[in-house]
């Protein structure tokens, strides 16, 4: 399990599942031969996209950022639709941490679509329940909305499955949550209820610009996925937050990226530190 730790924080990323979403889709109006360069795709247009929560460890408490696509509640059709080579490993990886679901305190959602948000719940006896008992669900007010009532376009990637079971453990805010040096910032964009995550101590700054950049090479603002719902709303977000992180040599790290868990750039657009992915 890779990490990263700035002086009192402490990230690791755990194996949350893997799907295979067409390349078109996830890179919008820009043509093949460019994005192909940058990431690769398979014989079927594919590119590799991992759904790897990331743990944050801090004073003491035990932070989840996103929850992996789950295991066991997708159909065979699905897997097919989604790509899905791989289901979620987290309880295990907790494990070998010596953690268990029962000692997550927080779990943050950017935004609650399904490869965010399944692995919030599990089929128990026929019924789901939550995988994480004691953790506040921290999410936007916009984006838990929509979860609850979707529209004809969004109803495909928010389920009810994901969400009626830990109706009691979601907290919700309009602008921004802050926990220490950790907070949550509402964006919109990808979703109307879609936020970024942002760490800061001493050390230095973290940003997760989930799935507005959800690989590295997303980092050109105008590069937004057709999957967007208000994509000028990402460009927007992308052409502030990026910057500003560059600005202060943080690290942008990944929940979606198949190759980096975190990079940084320089301000000519190149990557000048990054942390791989084991394979």
């Amino acid at each position: 399990m890779e990490t990263l730790k700035l002086k009192d924080v402490k990230f690791t990323w755990l194996s949350g599942g893997v799907t295979n979403l067409d390349g078109g889709a996830m890179f919008g109006v820009v043509p093949k031969p460019l994005w192909e360069k940058r990431y690769p795709c398979n014989e079927k247009n594919q590119i590799e996209l991992r759904t790897d929560p990331i743990l944050i460890q801090w004073s003491g408490k035990n932070i989840l950022v996103e929850s992996g696509i789950g295991k066991g509640k997708l159909s065979d059709k699905q897997k097919r639709n989604f790509g899905v080579t791989e289901e979620s490993n987290l309880e295990e990886d907790l494990a070998l941490l010596g953690l268990a679901t029962s000692d997550i305190d927080y779990i943050l959602m950017t935004h609650l679509h399904f490869d965010h948000a399944c692995g919030l719940t599990k089929l128990e006896d026929e019924k789901f329940t939550s995988v994480f008992p004691k953790a506040k669900i921290i999410t936007s007010d916009t984006e838990w909305n929509e979860m609850q009532n979707p529209n004809i376009r969004s109803a495909n990637t928010y389920w009810k499955e994901n969400w009626e079971a830990i109706t009691e453990q979601v907290e919700t805010f309009t602008d921004s949550w802050e926990l220490g040096p950790i907070k949550l910032i509402h964006t919109g964009g990808h979703s109307d209820g879609h936020s970024i995550l942002m760490i800061k101590d001493e050390m230095g700054t973290i940003i997760h610009m989930a799935d507005l950049m959800p690989t590295h090479a997303h980092h050109n603002p105008l590069w937004v996925m057709a999957y967007d719902d208000y994509p000028m709303d990402s460009i927007y977000a992308k052409e502030k937050w990026i910057p500003h992180g560059m600005q202060e040599n943080a690290w942008f790290i990944f929940y979606h990226d198949a190759i980096y868990r975190a990079v940084k750039w320089d301000e000519t657009g190149k990557i000048t530190e990054a942390i791989k992915r084991e394979k």
